[in-house]
């Protein structure tokens, strides 16, 4: 089974208490049991992580991408300045796909610019939670590919 991280940023924790206009109902929680369920279906394990901090993210990255084979990454706020947890994305040299549950370029613009987005091998934004199940499905098939 391959496994694949999820790491959520910055108040992606507060998911169903947050703008519903722009976030929705759901929690991270119900969230990442979908993944789950959807990952065993594609003999994918899904290991999950959320932090409000970006160095416990890099931490995090860090021990965790020996073992892995690809990385879903919503770095929330930290995307626009993440320079440390790119670092880490690029050391792991696994694919790794960026998303967003708004659309970040019909908001304001400092969340138009991901530092995240030119090393990864998709970005999915403007989607709710559907990004997360789209880009499990494109890790899918991308992994069966190499």
């Amino acid at each position: 089974m391959k496994k694949i991280l999820l790491i959520n940023g910055p108040n992606l924790n507060n998911l169903g208490n947050r703008d519903k206009s722009l976030y929705g109902e759901i929690t991270l929680k119900k969230i990442i049991k979908e993944l789950e369920m959807k990952g065993l279906e594609s003999n994918l394990e899904i290991v999950s992580f959320q932090s409000n901090h970006e160095g416990e993210i890099v931490d995090f990255i860090q021990k965790s991408y020996i073992d892995s084979s690809a990385i879903i990454i919503n770095a929330g706020a930290l995307s626009q300045i993440g320079y440390s947890i790119l670092d880490a994305l690029i050391d792991t040299k696994l694919p790794y796909v960026e998303i967003h549950i708004s659309n970040i370029y019909s908001r304001e613009e400092f969340r138009q610019k991901s530092v995240l987005a030119k090393n990864a091998i998709g970005q999915i934004c403007g989607l709710g939670i559907h990004g997360y199940l789209y880009a499990l499905d494109y890790l899918s098939i991308h992994l069966k590919t190499k």
